[in-house]
């Protein structure tokens, strides 16, 4: 048979999936012989039937009878006794600390009779009315699911009557009428009296609090920190202390270190003659933990020197509630305690310093995460600021700028000196000039995976996206936020780690953490301080202990530079299309409009020396290091100017009679490359087979530079990577063509030339004939952008803003597909593809070089099915060394929690 009730001495802080964080770290106490109330915890086995069924387990009732009994006998008292009764909390508590998002209901058990029985027991009438106030509060509240301000206004009118606005000044009297008030509030809402049986009120708590688990808050909070929505909450049943006694009594919260800097020493709150929510709460204002040395010093003693005694036991910051009854401490509760990225990094390498972990532990505590929070620049929060707008936080930072509406604008300003905010629509390859020269972008459309995002986030560039609240009227040079019309050079600021928009300059705060990867910053200096120091020593650790190499994605010969000094082992993915635009458009619009091979051979040879010099710079910049270099992917129509504006021009010269031929062919060509869904048409390998001159050109192109740069002593380790490639036949064509350029180009430099070939793996149909596949590459690069978009058959650049937000609320997705890599349907074929490329070619290496690169969890993933290495966003090189380590130690794994 099944059981459901845990006595507190049965159970330990390894249950608390069983017993969820609360139940079991008050065994572990218990356990330790720390002053704990007797009581029982009632496990998340019996809440996920509840919620099930809507009724509680078979047995349940009899259990929580036995260890009510066993409760009763220790204590000496009985549950609701008229005399001297037994009170008892009853709390939630889920294996993943959720703090204040589920239900709690204290004083269960009193009722007219036993609030008499208690008063004369304790010699104090007004704390027996407290405590009965409080329970019809909390009850009305959680249980019959009353609006909590009907409670509060009857508590202020209380006060009003008295003429104080402390709940202190209202003796036994007057809490015994408001009683009278809040079960008129009870019957009023609910429909019936408050319950007086205390084994009701037990039972109905304990239901109430398993429902919570399913309250908007809680659900939202678990979407927000990606906990699993089934695993339900446990509830402890704690015999009451009471810090509402009198002055010697009193509640508080301590923590054995500061959470907010990771500073040692004594930090907490304390409150005399009060309940636990009245800390949380703030009705009143709190003492700071020290000053009970000055009220209560033996009990403020024997709680620092059980709150050394619990560090020490789980050797980690530890967060801890608390009641003092008559001068006695009783433990309530305790946890590992939540902290800011800083504090994370100084707490860990404290405790190394301090001997109490090793720097194997102290990595697997900072995650990715928190080390991306760290590099990020942000806004003074004590600032004065008027936030006119909210988007989707694209790219983490803090931008502050002039508004312009255009790339050339962009440039210009930002060339003599002024700070300047990108706003568009949405951005596209030509805006790239301008998001460069940028502070940051804002976009009234697209998601976390636009152009404007994924281009943001690799350049380390704050961005908001979809921002939908803004009419940007890119023409009229204004956008506006409802009533309000900001114009191009008029100041705004925008945080892309919350996404908000603020009207005018809010005061940045610059991260030293970027200055130290910049190597701007040595973190041996008097500059630098014991955060610098500890994300240092993190980060050299993780490069000793990791397996997975990390590469980086860049286009440029400064974006490599950068990787570089972040600690790239490599680029994992050059895209070549970015190389195509500005002044080289021209060509490129020759090359599509080329009706003879003559015409197509001087387009190609005009391109031949711009590629050449982009390649000898990136090869350059990463000497001795990898660069894989990916051929021409984007449909050709790209490159062509927009129907629309073609249009126009025709229309308006046909209009003047004055035919603009240029315009027209141009529009024809349009026309003529036109595909119902491009990103599924001639584009990839499909484009170097239809137009062969074209990859024959970027082979050329890198091979030239190749032979330019060996000829210098130089190093290079260019490696060449196919598009979209479905099937091997697509490959094995290209490959014997790309082949016969680095043989022609290694005999006219007079050089050997060794360039791998290899092909990205994007498309179901790939990853489920890797093994054929493999035969014909000598590397993987799993480009899991599009094979996240053809597996699940998204259009990422339409679905993020249409449907997922709804997606994400009904639960169908814990998180973006696009963000965290889809581990169960995606992951699955990246699992197959790896199995299969390696049953094909032993030696193959492999890769991933889609955003999923830089995402901590989806790093775990990869290191677990055996990728070679990782290629992501410069910005976020660090943060994937840093989860490389932590997976090494963690034994990979979908989940880096």
């Amino acid at each position: 048979m099944t059981k459901f009730v845990y006595d507190f001495a049965e159970g330990n802080r390894d249950l608390k999936d069983l017993l969820g964080g609360k139940g079991a770290n008050l065994a572990e106490m218990t356990n330790l012989g720390l002053p704990v109330p007797p009581g029982f915890t009632i496990t998340t086995k019996a809440c996920k039937v509840y919620l099930e069924s809507g009724d509680v387990p078979e047995g349940l009732a009899v259990e929580i009878s036995e260890h009510l009994a066993g409760m009763e006998k220790a204590m000496g008292k009985t549950l609701g006794d008229a005399e001297d009764p037994l009170l008892v909390s009853v709390r939630s508590g889920a294996a993943f600390s959720m703090p204040g998002m589920m239900e709690t209901v204290l004083n269960v058990g009193l009722n007219d009779e036993s609030v008499n029985g208690l008063a004369a027991r304790s010699g104090n009438e007004r704390f027996a009315w407290d405590s009965y106030r409080r329970l019809i509060q909390m009850y009305g509240k959680t249980v019959l699911d009353i609006e909590g301000s009907r409670f509060d206004e009857a508590l202020e009118a209380a006060k009003k009557a008295k003429g104080s606005d402390d709940d202190l000044d209202l003796d036994g009297e007057d809490l015994r009428k408001l009683v009278s008030t809040y079960k008129e509030i009870v019957l009023e809402e609910s429909g019936r009296d408050f319950p007086t049986d205390p084994r009701e009120q037990m039972d109905l708590a304990i239901n109430a609090v398993f429902s919570s688990w399913n309250s908007d808050r809680a659900v939202l909070y678990r979407r927000q920190e990606r906990i699993p929505a089934d695993l339900g909450t446990a509830v402890s049943v704690v015999s009451m202390v009471f810090g509402n006694l009198g002055m010697d009594s009193g509640t508080g919260v301590a923590f054995t270190r500061d959470p907010g800097t990771g500073a040692q020493g004594i930090y907490g709150d304390y409150l005399q003659n009060a309940q636990g929510e009245d800390v949380v709460a703030g009705i009143r204002n709190t003492l700071p933990l020290s000053a009970m040395e000055d009220v209560q010093k033996a009990a403020y003693d024997e709680l620092l020197g059980i709150m050394a005694k619990l560090e020490r036991h789980y050797l980690d910051l530890c967060d801890i509630e608390f009641t003092v009854e008559s001068e006695k401490l009783w433990m309530l509760q305790t946890r590992v305690g939540k902290r800011t990225p800083g504090a994370a990094v100084r707490i860990a390498t404290q405790l190394v310093d301090e001997g109490l972990i090793d720097l194997d532990e102290a990595l697997r505590r900072v995650t990715g995460a928190q080390l991306m929070q760290l590099m990020f620049p942000q806004f003074d929060e004590k600032a004065d600021r008027q936030q006119i707008g909210k988007g989707m936080s694209a790219s983490p930072g803090a931008a502050v700028g002039k508004v312009v509406f255009d790339s050339t604008t962009a440039v210009e300003w930002a060339d003599r000196g002024e700070d300047v905010i990108l706003v568009r629509r949405e951005t596209n390859p030509d805006d790239l000039n301008g998001m460069i020269a940028a502070r940051g972008i804002l976009t009234s459309r697209g998601g976390k995976t636009s152009h404007a995002a994924v281009v943001a986030r690799g350049m380390g560039k704050t961005c908001v996206c979809g921002a939908d609240n803004l009419d940007v009227r890119v023409k009229q040079r204004y956008f506006r936020a409802g009533d309000l019309k900001v114009s191009e050079g008029d100041v705004i600021s925008i945080d892309g780690g919350t996404g908000a928009v603020f009207l005018g300059e809010v005061p940045v705060v610059p991260s030293p953490v970027v200055e130290y990867f910049e190597g701007k910053l040595d973190p041996d200096s008097e500059e630098a301080d014991d955060l610098l120091r500890g994300v240092h020593r993190l980060m050299r650790h993780a490069d000793d202990v990791r397996r997975l190499k990390v590469r980086a994605n860049s286009d440029t010969a400064e974006d490599s530079k950068r990787s570089r000094r972040f600690g790239a082992e490599g680029i994992g993915l050059c895209r070549t299309e970015h190389m195509f635009l500005g002044e080289r458009r021209e060509h490129v619009q020759r090359l599509i409009l080329a009706e003879t091979d003559e015409e197509t051979e001087a387009a190609l040879a005009a391109l031949l020396p711009f590629q050449r010099s982009d390649f000898v710079q990136i090869l350059d910049a990463m000497d001795g290091l990898p660069v894989t270099i990916r051929l021409l992917d984007p449909p050709l129509h790209e490159f062509l100017p927009d129907l629309t504006d073609l249009s126009v021009r025709v229309a308006v010269a046909e209009a003047k009679d004055e035919p603009d031929d240029d315009a027209q062919t141009l529009m024809e060509a349009v026309h003529r490359l036109h595909e119902e869904n491009p990103m599924l048409g001639l584009r990839g390998v499909r484009l170097g087979l239809v137009v062969p001159g074209l990859f024959k050109l970027q082979t050329r192109a890198i091979a030239e530079a190749t032979a330019e740069l060996l000829k210098a002593g130089k190093h290079p380790i260019p490696e060449i990577m196919i598009p979209l490639v479905g099937a091997v036949q697509e490959l094995e064509i290209v490959r014997e063509q790309t082949e016969q350029v680095l043989a022609d180009v290694a005999r006219e430099q007079d050089v050997e030339l060794s360039v791998l070939i290899g092909t990205m793996i994007e498309l179901p149909r790939a990853a489920l004939t890797a093994d054929q596949i493999a035969e014909a590459a000598e590397f993987f690069s799993f480009g899991t952008n599009d094979l996240t978009q053809t597996t699940w058959g998204f259009s990422r650049d339409d679905v993020e803003a249409s449907f997922f937000s709804q997606y994400l609320e009904l639960g169908i997705f814990g998180v973006s597909p696009f963000e965290t890599l889809d581990f169960e349907g995606v992951g699955e074929l990246v699992r197959i593809g790896v199995r299969k490329g390696r049953d094909g070619r032993p030696d193959l290496k492999i890769g991933i070089c889609g955003e999923h690169g830089g995402d901590p969890e989806s790093v775990h993933f990869f290191h677990e099915v055996g990728l070679d290495y990782v290629s992501c966003s410069p910005f976020r090189v660090p943060v994937a060394r840093l989860e490389a380590g932590r997976a090494a130690l963690l034994g990979g794994g979908s989940d880096s929690r």
